[in-house]
Order: structure tokens, then sequence, then C-alpha cells
């Protein structure tokens, strides 16, 4: 892995993308941001300029309506002035909170930060080339851009085992139903009893997981999520367009 965590504080006490599911998301982001080192900020890709690397999803989270969450990594942020977002009509949909951010600190101690904003949908929003407008201290511009289409993907629903009673014995396999239009999956595994994220899974492309060994242990009190998502890395729609993320569903193992 290219980048650690900084172990400063996080310039972010309103990181609201968080809010509902802390720990899960901050994974998950982190993943998604790991996995885009290995691009060319430079590449043909459109979400890539040479000042940073912009995505948009259309996000399903429980109880509550549709939201765009918008990402912004750099490590030129000392160059820039604002990050403004815009729908394909050229209307505005807000700007990136500069002094919220994560830090993230590659090998050669290099920073680098992730700007993360969530913004309701409009309700005149369409499917089109959404973007930024980076605005740098010496008076240019620079436009990066995400392709998007404004969809719900349905939130993962466990089928087996029945966690909504007390399991008899250790699960080895968990599976859900399969979500229309979703490519990947990624689970979280919490420990209810120490109040810890216990396990983050890779990415799956089966509605299912096959749980490690001694992973689970009998008489504990744990927590699943399920997050999914349409694609990966995808040329005009980025890490991914559309995810859905489901409520933490409790489960205990007797004896």
């Amino acid at each position: 892995m290219d980048f650690l965590i900084s172990r400063s504080p996080v310039k972010d006490t309103n990181f609201h993308l968080f809010t509902l599911k802390p720990v899960v998301c901050i994974i998950a982001l982190l993943s998604i941001l790991f996995s885009n080192v290995s691009h060319s900020e430079t590449s043909n890709d459109p979400h890539y300029t040479d000042v940073g690397f912009f995505d948009i999803h259309v996000c399903n989270w429980p109880d509550r309506p549709l939201f765009f969450m918008a990402i912004f990594s750099t490590y030129h942020f000392n160059a820039i002035s604002s990050i403004q977002i815009f729908m394909p009509d050229n209307l505005m949909i807000g700007e990136l909170t500069l002094s919220k951010y994560r830090l993230l600190i590659d090998k050669k101690k290099k920073e680098k930060r992730v700007f993360i904003k969530q913004f309701d949908i409009p309700d005149n929003a369409k499917d089109g080339w959404y973007y930024t407008k980076v605005n740098l201290k010496d008076g240019n511009t620079i436009i990066s851009k995400d392709y998007v289409i404004i969809d719900k993907l349905k939130i993962a629903r466990i089928l087996s085992p029945d966690i909504n009673k007390e399991l008899d014995s250790i699960p080895k396999l968990i599976t859900w139903e399969k979500v229309i239009g979703a490519q990947y999956y990624q689970v979280f595994i919490h420990d209810k009893w120490e109040s810890k994220l216990l396990h983050t899974s890779k990415l799956l492309n089966k509605p299912e997981i096959r749980l490690p060994d001694n992973l689970l242990k009998k008489g504990g009190f744990y927590s699943i999520q399920i997050h999914a998502r349409d694609t990966n890395e995808h040329q005009f729609l980025g890490d991914f367009n559309h995810g859905s993320l489901s409520k933490k569903i409790d489960f205990s193992i007797a004896e």
C-alpha cells in the first residue's frame, strides 16, 4: 500500500458523509483512494488532472433520500483557492470546504488531502458530465469531470444465515440477495462487545462472503454491514457511480 493514514488530528469536525456510519465509510473511502494511486494524474482519464482527482457518487443510505458524495483528492492543496462543483447544465451544486479534509501521507512523506462533502441532489439533476472548477491561487482554473447517471442502487438484504435470531454455531458463509446493477460488494463486521471494526473484506464480485477462520467466537455479539457498488475504476463513471449501504444488522452466537 502506497499511503499511510496520518496520525495527526483530522481537519474535519464536520465530515458529514461519515456521520451515519463513520468507521465503515472512512475505510471504504480509503480503499477507494488507495486503489487510485496506480493511476497517473495526467492520464486520459477525465477524473484526473495535473492538480488532483475528482469523483462524485449517487449514494443510497438507510433512512435518508439519495444524495451526492463528492470527492477531490490532491497533493497540490496549497495552490488551490476553491473547488466548485457543477452539474451538466452548468448550475453550481456547491463548493468543497478546503478547511475540512482527510490527510494521507505516502511513503515519501508527501501529504495528500482528500476533500469530501455531501450534497442534496437537486430536483432538476440529470445524467451527464458533472465537473469541478479547481480555481488556483495564480488565477488559472482547471476542469476535471465525472459522468453521472442518476439512479438508485438497492440496499443489500441478508439471506443466510437467519441472523434475526441467535445463531447456534459460528457461520462460515454469509450470503445476501443479489443487488441488481451491483458488480461489487464490500462487507464490514463489527465486534459489538468491544465496539470495534473487526473485519473489512476486499471487493467481492458475488453476493457472499466466506468468513476467515477464528474471526467470530462463540458467545460473540456482532454487526454486519454491506456496501454495494455498480462498478470499479471506470473510465467515465469513476471509481463507482452508484453505491448503497445497508443498516448495521446485529447478530449473536450462542455459547
